[in-house]
Protein backbone atom coordinates (compact mmCIF):
# COMPACT_ATOMS: atom_id res chain seq x y z
CA UNK A 1 0.00 0.00 0.00
CA UNK A 2 2.67 2.43 1.16
CA UNK A 3 4.67 1.82 -2.04
CA UNK A 4 1.84 2.71 -4.42
CA UNK A 5 1.14 5.90 -2.43
CA UNK A 6 4.73 6.98 -2.92
CA UNK A 7 4.58 6.26 -6.65
CA UNK A 8 1.37 8.25 -6.97
CA UNK A 9 2.82 11.19 -5.05
CA UNK A 10 5.93 11.16 -7.20
CA UNK A 11 3.78 11.01 -10.32
CA UNK A 12 1.79 14.00 -9.10
CA UNK A 13 5.01 15.96 -8.59
CA UNK A 14 6.21 15.04 -12.09
CA UNK A 15 2.92 16.09 -13.69
CA UNK A 16 2.96 19.35 -11.75
CA UNK A 17 6.52 20.06 -12.87
CA UNK A 18 5.62 19.27 -16.46
CA UNK A 19 2.66 21.66 -16.36
CA UNK A 20 4.83 24.41 -14.85
CA UNK A 21 7.46 23.81 -17.51
CA UNK A 22 4.95 24.06 -20.37
CA UNK A 23 3.63 27.32 -18.88
CA UNK A 24 7.15 28.69 -18.62
CA UNK A 25 7.87 27.66 -22.19
CA UNK A 26 4.74 29.25 -23.61
CA UNK A 27 5.56 32.43 -21.68
CA UNK A 28 8.84 32.92 -23.54
CA UNK A 29 8.21 31.75 -27.07
CA UNK A 30 11.85 31.95 -28.19
CA UNK A 31 12.71 28.89 -26.11
CA UNK A 32 10.07 26.72 -27.72
CA UNK A 33 11.66 27.18 -31.14
CA UNK A 34 14.89 25.71 -29.81
CA UNK A 35 13.19 22.46 -28.85
CA UNK A 36 14.70 20.00 -31.31
CA UNK A 37 11.78 17.58 -31.45
CA UNK A 38 9.19 20.11 -32.59
CA UNK A 39 7.31 18.95 -35.65
CA UNK A 40 7.29 21.15 -38.74
CA UNK A 41 3.49 21.40 -38.65
CA UNK A 42 3.67 22.93 -35.13
CA UNK A 43 6.48 25.26 -36.16
CA UNK A 44 4.43 26.39 -39.17
CA UNK A 45 1.41 27.14 -36.98
CA UNK A 46 3.43 29.13 -34.44
CA UNK A 47 5.88 31.05 -36.61
CA UNK A 48 3.86 31.28 -39.88
CA UNK A 49 7.18 30.51 -41.62
CA UNK A 50 8.61 27.57 -43.55
CA UNK A 51 11.83 26.93 -45.46
CA UNK A 52 11.11 24.73 -48.44
CA UNK A 53 13.70 23.07 -50.66
CA UNK A 54 13.03 23.22 -54.42
CA UNK A 55 15.03 22.82 -57.61
CA UNK A 56 16.21 26.13 -59.13
CA UNK A 57 17.01 24.79 -62.61
CA UNK A 58 14.04 22.70 -63.77
CA UNK A 59 11.65 24.63 -66.03
CA UNK A 60 7.92 24.10 -65.33
CA UNK A 61 8.81 22.44 -61.99
CA UNK A 62 11.21 24.49 -59.90
CA UNK A 63 12.91 27.38 -61.65
CA UNK A 64 14.56 30.54 -60.32
CA UNK A 65 13.86 33.36 -62.72
CA UNK A 66 16.28 36.24 -63.45
CA UNK A 67 14.17 38.57 -61.27
CA UNK A 68 14.66 36.28 -58.26
CA UNK A 69 11.13 34.85 -58.21
CA UNK A 70 10.32 31.14 -58.52
CA UNK A 71 7.93 29.30 -60.78
CA UNK A 72 6.83 25.77 -61.56
CA UNK A 73 4.53 22.95 -60.53
CA UNK A 74 6.63 22.02 -57.45
CA UNK A 75 6.70 25.67 -56.39
CA UNK A 76 2.90 25.94 -56.64
CA UNK A 77 2.38 22.62 -54.82
CA UNK A 78 4.72 23.86 -52.06
CA UNK A 79 2.73 27.11 -51.74
CA UNK A 80 -0.55 25.19 -51.55
CA UNK A 81 0.72 22.80 -48.85
CA UNK A 82 2.23 25.69 -46.88
CA UNK A 83 -1.09 27.55 -47.01
CA UNK A 84 -2.89 24.45 -45.67
CA UNK A 85 -0.36 24.38 -42.81
CA UNK A 86 -1.15 28.03 -42.01
CA UNK A 87 1.84 29.65 -43.73
CA UNK A 88 1.19 32.45 -46.27
CA UNK A 89 3.28 32.74 -49.41
CA UNK A 90 5.17 35.65 -47.80
CA UNK A 91 6.27 33.30 -45.01
CA UNK A 92 7.99 30.82 -47.34
CA UNK A 93 11.73 30.88 -47.88
CA UNK A 94 12.66 28.84 -50.96
CA UNK A 95 16.10 27.23 -50.71
CA UNK A 96 17.83 25.44 -53.56
CA UNK A 97 18.14 21.70 -53.05
CA UNK A 98 19.85 19.44 -55.57
CA UNK A 99 19.38 15.71 -56.04
CA UNK A 100 22.64 15.27 -54.13
CA UNK A 101 21.83 17.28 -50.96
CA UNK A 102 18.11 16.71 -50.28
CA UNK A 103 18.66 14.17 -47.48
CA UNK A 104 21.38 16.13 -45.69
CA UNK A 105 19.35 19.36 -45.82
CA UNK A 106 16.32 17.67 -44.24
CA UNK A 107 18.40 15.83 -41.66
CA UNK A 108 20.30 18.96 -40.68
CA UNK A 109 17.23 21.19 -40.54
CA UNK A 110 18.37 23.56 -43.34
CA UNK A 111 14.94 22.97 -44.89
CA UNK A 112 11.60 22.01 -43.33
CA UNK A 113 10.15 20.34 -46.42
CA UNK A 114 11.50 19.33 -49.82
CA UNK A 115 9.26 19.58 -52.90
CA UNK A 116 11.76 18.89 -55.66
CA UNK A 117 10.83 16.03 -58.04
CA UNK A 118 11.82 13.76 -55.15
CA UNK A 119 10.95 10.16 -56.01
CA UNK A 120 9.94 7.98 -53.07
CA UNK A 121 12.21 4.91 -52.95
CA UNK A 122 12.79 2.23 -50.33
CA UNK A 123 16.41 3.34 -49.90
CA UNK A 124 15.43 6.98 -49.34
CA UNK A 125 12.71 5.97 -46.84
CA UNK A 126 15.51 4.85 -44.51
CA UNK A 127 16.64 8.49 -44.27
CA UNK A 128 13.53 10.57 -44.89
CA UNK A 129 9.80 10.53 -44.08
CA UNK A 130 7.73 11.14 -47.23
CA UNK A 131 4.35 12.80 -47.53
CA UNK A 132 2.40 12.08 -50.69
CA UNK A 133 2.97 11.26 -53.43
CA UNK A 134 1.56 14.50 -54.83
CA UNK A 135 2.12 13.22 -58.38
CA UNK A 136 3.19 10.00 -60.07
CA UNK A 137 5.48 10.74 -63.00
CA UNK A 138 6.95 8.13 -65.35
CA UNK A 139 10.53 7.86 -66.49
CA UNK A 140 10.89 8.55 -70.21
CA UNK A 141 13.68 9.54 -72.59
CA UNK A 142 14.43 12.77 -74.42
CA UNK A 143 16.60 13.05 -77.54
CA UNK A 144 17.48 15.78 -80.03
CA UNK A 145 14.51 16.61 -82.28
CA UNK A 146 16.36 15.45 -85.41
CA UNK A 147 17.58 12.13 -83.94
CA UNK A 148 15.47 9.23 -85.25
CA UNK A 149 17.82 6.47 -84.06
CA UNK A 150 16.23 6.32 -80.58
CA UNK A 151 12.51 5.51 -80.79
CA UNK A 152 12.16 3.34 -77.70
CA UNK A 153 14.14 2.91 -74.49
CA UNK A 154 15.84 -0.28 -75.74
CA UNK A 155 17.45 1.78 -78.52
CA UNK A 156 19.73 3.33 -75.87
CA UNK A 157 22.05 0.31 -76.25
CA UNK A 158 25.36 1.63 -77.57
CA UNK A 159 24.36 5.27 -76.93
CA UNK A 160 25.63 7.99 -74.59
CA UNK A 161 23.26 8.60 -71.68
CA UNK A 162 23.42 11.36 -69.08
CA UNK A 163 24.20 10.49 -65.46
CA UNK A 164 23.03 13.35 -63.21
CA UNK A 165 24.69 13.57 -59.80
CA UNK A 166 22.50 12.28 -56.95
CA UNK A 167 19.76 10.99 -59.24
CA UNK A 168 18.84 7.32 -59.64
CA UNK A 169 17.36 7.71 -63.12
CA UNK A 170 20.35 6.35 -65.09
CA UNK A 171 20.24 3.17 -62.97
CA UNK A 172 16.72 2.42 -64.16
CA UNK A 173 18.14 2.19 -67.69
CA UNK A 174 21.46 0.42 -67.11
CA UNK A 175 20.72 -1.81 -64.10
CA UNK A 176 18.10 -4.40 -63.20
CA UNK A 177 15.86 -4.49 -60.09
CA UNK A 178 15.67 -3.56 -57.24
CA UNK A 179 17.14 -0.10 -58.00
CA UNK A 180 17.21 -0.49 -61.75
CA UNK A 181 14.67 -1.57 -64.30
CA UNK A 182 15.69 -2.19 -67.94
CA UNK A 183 19.26 -3.51 -67.50
CA UNK A 184 20.30 -2.31 -70.98
CA UNK A 185 23.96 -3.11 -71.62
CA UNK A 186 26.46 -1.16 -73.69
CA UNK A 187 25.28 2.28 -72.54
CA UNK A 188 28.00 4.89 -72.04
CA UNK A 189 27.29 7.16 -69.07
CA UNK A 190 28.27 10.84 -69.30
CA UNK A 191 28.46 12.75 -66.01
CA UNK A 192 26.60 16.00 -65.33
CA UNK A 193 25.92 17.96 -62.14
CA UNK A 194 22.19 18.42 -62.80
CA UNK A 195 19.47 17.84 -65.38
CA UNK A 196 19.92 21.33 -66.78
CA UNK A 197 23.55 20.39 -67.50
CA UNK A 198 22.37 17.08 -69.04
CA UNK A 199 20.10 19.03 -71.39
CA UNK A 200 22.88 21.47 -72.36
CA UNK A 201 25.15 18.49 -73.15
CA UNK A 202 22.38 16.82 -75.16
CA UNK A 203 21.91 19.97 -77.23
CA UNK A 204 25.67 20.27 -77.79
CA UNK A 205 25.92 16.64 -78.95
CA UNK A 206 28.10 15.53 -76.03
CA UNK A 207 25.52 12.82 -75.29
CA UNK A 208 22.58 11.20 -77.10
CA UNK A 209 19.81 10.97 -74.52
CA UNK A 210 18.53 12.18 -71.18
CA UNK A 211 16.28 9.72 -69.36
CA UNK A 212 14.37 10.85 -66.30
CA UNK A 213 10.84 11.76 -65.22
CA UNK A 214 8.45 12.86 -67.98
CA UNK A 215 7.52 16.07 -66.13
CA UNK A 216 11.18 17.14 -66.01
CA UNK A 217 11.71 16.32 -69.68
CA UNK A 218 8.46 18.04 -70.75
CA UNK A 219 9.55 21.18 -68.91
CA UNK A 220 12.88 21.36 -70.74
CA UNK A 221 11.29 20.50 -74.10
CA UNK A 222 8.75 23.31 -73.73
CA UNK A 223 11.39 25.81 -72.59
CA UNK A 224 13.46 25.19 -75.73
CA UNK A 225 10.78 24.50 -78.31
CA UNK A 226 11.91 22.57 -81.38
CA UNK A 227 15.23 21.41 -79.89
CA UNK A 228 14.17 18.13 -78.32
CA UNK A 229 11.55 15.40 -78.37
CA UNK A 230 10.36 13.00 -75.69
CA UNK A 231 10.05 9.50 -77.19
CA UNK A 232 6.94 8.59 -75.12
CA UNK A 233 8.13 5.17 -73.99
CA UNK A 234 7.57 5.36 -70.21
CA UNK A 235 8.93 2.52 -68.08
CA UNK A 236 8.62 3.38 -64.38
CA UNK A 237 6.34 5.01 -61.82
CA UNK A 238 8.12 7.90 -60.09
CA UNK A 239 6.14 8.79 -56.98
CA UNK A 240 6.92 12.42 -56.14
CA UNK A 241 6.98 12.75 -52.37
CA UNK A 242 7.28 15.69 -50.01
CA UNK A 243 10.50 15.13 -48.08
CA UNK A 244 10.18 15.57 -44.31
CA UNK A 245 12.71 14.96 -41.54
CA UNK A 246 12.75 11.26 -40.64
CA UNK A 247 10.16 10.45 -37.99
CA UNK A 248 8.00 13.59 -38.22
CA UNK A 249 4.78 11.67 -38.88
CA UNK A 250 2.56 14.48 -37.57
CA UNK A 251 3.72 16.74 -40.41
CA UNK A 252 3.45 13.85 -42.87
CA UNK A 253 -0.24 13.31 -42.00
CA UNK A 254 -0.97 17.04 -42.41
CA UNK A 255 0.84 17.13 -45.77
CA UNK A 256 -1.17 14.13 -47.01
CA UNK A 257 -4.43 15.85 -46.08
CA UNK A 258 -3.32 18.96 -47.96
CA UNK A 259 -2.43 16.92 -51.07
CA UNK A 260 -5.77 15.09 -51.09
CA UNK A 261 -7.56 18.42 -50.79
CA UNK A 262 -5.45 19.85 -53.65
CA UNK A 263 -6.85 17.15 -55.94
CA UNK A 264 -10.43 17.18 -54.62
CA UNK A 265 -10.79 20.97 -54.97
CA UNK A 266 -9.45 20.95 -58.55
CA UNK A 267 -6.22 22.84 -57.82
CA UNK A 268 -3.95 19.98 -58.96
CA UNK A 269 -5.59 19.80 -62.39
CA UNK A 270 -5.35 23.59 -62.78
CA UNK A 271 -1.64 23.57 -61.86
CA UNK A 272 -0.79 20.68 -64.20
CA UNK A 273 -2.56 22.43 -67.08
CA UNK A 274 -0.82 25.71 -66.24
CA UNK A 275 2.65 24.17 -66.42
CA UNK A 276 2.37 21.27 -68.91
CA UNK A 277 -0.41 21.91 -71.42
CA UNK A 278 0.96 21.90 -74.95
CA UNK A 279 3.93 19.65 -74.09
CA UNK A 280 2.25 16.46 -75.28
CA UNK A 281 2.41 15.10 -71.72
CA UNK A 282 -0.64 13.08 -70.67
CA UNK A 283 -1.04 14.02 -67.02
CA UNK A 284 -3.19 12.43 -64.33
CA UNK A 285 -5.74 14.57 -62.52
CA UNK A 286 -6.91 12.20 -59.80
CA UNK A 287 -5.13 11.95 -56.46
CA UNK A 288 -2.44 9.26 -56.26
CA UNK A 289 -2.65 6.58 -53.59
CA UNK A 290 -0.90 8.00 -50.48
CA UNK A 291 2.08 5.96 -49.24
CA UNK A 292 1.21 6.35 -45.57
CA UNK A 293 3.32 7.93 -42.85
CA UNK A 294 4.71 4.98 -40.88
Amino acid sequence: MHHSMRVRRRLGAVIGAAAALSLALSACGSDTEKTEAKSVVDKAKETKKLTIGIKFDQPALGLKKPDGTFEGFDVDVAKYIAQQLGVPESGITFKETTSANRESFLGGGQVDLVVATYSITEARKQQVTFGGPYYVAHQDTMVRADDNSIKKAQDLKGKKLCKAAGSNSFRRVTEGPPDGKLAISGVTLVDASSYSECVAKLKAGALDAVSTDDLILAGFASQQKGSFKVINDPFTDEKYGVGIKKGDTKTCEAVNQAIQKMYSDGTAKTLLEKHFSGTGLKFATTAPQMEGCA
